[in-house]
């Protein structure tokens, strides 16, 4: 099961927990995050959805989670549910319930670049204001295309002259459902001498989105932006891209194709299924927090494990393609999927030859 499927299950336990009259009826929620247990948790996924729809249910967190555990426990693909904490639901899944990430690639290959993304769109609002500063401009370009993947409609605004406080560090405001503007998390500004330009546009956004908004961006030395080596993250994550298109014309040329399947077989598969099992809960956190670097950060992690795997998905000799490897190249053009759309949400190009 995917976190997309288990957020319906969880979704249809509420329904029922309201229609048998133990919930009091107060709106589903769009959508319900699960996602993999953080330390200290258990199972294979977990949801905090009692403790958001608590107060509106008027009882505690921990009474909802015993409402919703015995009818998620009903679900097909379920196994069984703890409760820990206040009221955390952690779900683990029944034998054969993962099929070896066969039903994420599935999913990923359905979705294709909207994986994780929100449909339809959710009613939010926001107004992005920024002052005319290079660093502040990128910025709202790429929050733009992250609110709108979940779902939220965006309208950017820009000052007309350059803002005289932005030596204090005033960053993007945000104007969501016609609040005032506040300050977004502080953002330092690229000092006059540092000017991006040089690194052509693709490096010159990584640069400046990459590090967090508290963090002075490091335009210079060029060299380590623009260099072709493992040490350069947007090296690596476009690297790995191309690798994913490179796997898929050399499978063409060997006669076989993807195919959705068990992938277990392969120790390094399973970092990299939870690399993009995890790419909705990471859009949605970047659109929240107002955080590409989230973003950023995360198809650096999606490469290397790829990268980890990429040596096992194609025969090695005389070996003969087997169903295992159409099962591994499907996870690798799911890699390549989750990278390919996470870079066209921070306005970086995706090459397929580097």
């Amino acid at each position: 099961m995917t976190p997309v499927e288990l957020s319906r299950s969880v979704l249809r336990a509420m329904r029922r927990a309201v229609d048998d009259g133990e919930l009091r009826d107060v709106g589903m929620p769009e959508r319900v995050i699960v996602e993999r247990p953080r330390p200290g948790g258990r199972g294979d996924y977990a949801t905090n959805v009692a403790l958001q729809v608590a107060r509106a249910a008027g009882r505690p967190p921990m009474q909802v989670a015993e409402i919703l555990s015995p009818r998620l426990t009903a679900e097909p693909g379920i196994a069984s549910i703890d409760i820990t904490g206040p009221g955390f639901l952690n779900i683990t899944l029944a034998e054969g319930g993962n099929s070896g990430g066969a039903a994420l690639v599935r999913d990923v290959r359905e979705r294709g670049a909207c994986y994780g993304h929100v449909h339809p769109d959710t009613g939010a609002r926001h107004q992005l204001h920024f002052p005319r500063e290079v660093r502040a401009a990128v910025l709202a370009d790429t929050l733009r295309r992250i609110l709108r993947s979940q779902g939220a409609l965006v309208r950017v605004t820009c000052d007309e002259a350059p803002d005289p406080g932005w030596s204090t560090g005033l960053g993007v405001r945000v104007d969501a459902h016609g609040k005032p503007p506040v300050p977004l998390d502080t953002l330092r500004p690229v000092p006059a001498p540092q000017d991006p330009t040089p690194l052509g546009r693709d490096a010159a956004r990584w640069a400046l989105l990459y590090p967090a908004g508290h963090d002075r961006p490091r335009i210079e030395p060029a060299e380590q932006h623009l260099a072709q080596r493992e040490s350069n993250p947007l090296f690596r994550v476009r690297y790995a891209y191309s690798r994913t298109r490179a796997l898929s014309r050399n499978a063409e040329a060997l006669g076989f194709d993807a195919v959705p399947g068990d992938v277990q077989d392969v120790q390094e598969a399973q970092d990299l299924l939870d690399a993009i099992g995890d790419h909705p809960r990471v859009l949605a956190a970047a659109a929240r927090r107002h955080a590409p670097d989230r973003l950023a950060r995360h198809l650096v992690t999606t490469a290397d494990a790829f990268l980890a795997f990429q040596p096992s998905v194609l025969p090695r000799g005389d070996e003969k393609p087997l169903a295992a490897h159409r099962a591994r190249l499907a996870l690798a053009e799911a890699a390549g999927t989750v990278l390919a759309g996470g870079l066209s949400l921070l306005g970086i190009s995706a090459p397929e030859h580097l």
